[in-house]
């Protein structure tokens, strides 16, 4: 996948799979450190640790559509590629955690993408989910954060859908906006 954006949509679509009611996604950009983090939380059913075992593996998956599941050994690959580092951990009946780290400065690392595409396509998608998205960026002089909650969302605009069209879009340029803030001009 050519941005990590897509690889965060193709695991949180796991987690909607799982049954989760709430996703949480922590993106942290420390330009200090020279790292990236993402980080996708779930309370879906979770794994057992059989499957915990072997979900890193291409040739294992609980589809019964195909019988390969690429989606996780790809954002590992993409992890270990750039420099960084990937972790799952899982509980049956509690969820999951996804956490990859990539080497900011790495030539193999593929840029972060387009989160306001991942997260209207996620809102869209799953209209009954909440979803968290939690950004931050931190560089020597400063700090800065962005926070979007689909529950306060939700709570504005009361009888209206979230998936309504001119809500969605209007949600895309607000993320879109707030993310580009929060860089404050470097790119990711």
């Amino acid at each position: 996948m050519r941005e990590l954006s897509l690889h965060i949509l193709d695991i949180v679509q796991n987690s909607v799979r799982a049954d989760a009611s709430m996703i949480i996604i922590d993106i942290e950009a420390d330009f200090v450190k020279d790292y990236l983090t993402i980080r996708i939380t779930d309370n879906g059913k979770g794994m057992d640790k059989e499957t915990l075992k072997k979900v890193t593996d291409a040739f294992t998956t609980t589809r019964k559509t195909r019988k390969v599941g690429m989606g996780i050994p790809l954002f590992k690959m993409a992890a270990e590629s750039s420099g960084g580092e990937f972790d799952i951990s899982s509980k049956e009946g509690m969820g999951t955690v996804v956490k990859a780290g990539f080497k900011i400065s790495s030539i193999d690392r593929v840029p972060l993408g387009e989160m306001e595409e991942t997260m209207t396509t996620l809102i869209s998608g799953s209209p009954e989910k909440d979803f968290i998205m939690n950004y931050r960026i931190v560089t020597e002089d400063e700090e800065r954060e962005f926070n979007f909650d689909t529950r306060e969302i939700k709570e504005e605009i009361e009888d209206i859908p979230i998936d309504d069209y001119e809500i969605v879009s209007t949600i895309r340029s607000y993320i879109k906006e707030n993310i580009k803030a929060t860089n404050g001009g470097l790119v990711l």
